[in-house]
């Protein structure tokens, strides 16, 4: 897995719903202030987007 970071979280998610990409774990707010969601890339790889408040 492999993290990158994401100037607007919620417009990348949006855009991964869109895309159709497996998401494998929803758009969260963690309790220690990132936001983020992971989706499987074509390749089978897991990408952590994540947004640091």
């Amino acid at each position: 897995m492999i993290s990158v970071h994401a100037e607007d979280v919620d417009a990348a998610y949006a855009e991964a719903r869109e895309l159709g990409y497996e998401i494998v774990h929803p758009l969260t707010t963690e309790e220690w202030g990132v936001r983020r969601f992971f989706v499987r890339a074509p390749d089978g790889n897991v990408i952590n987007v994540v947004q640091h408040r």
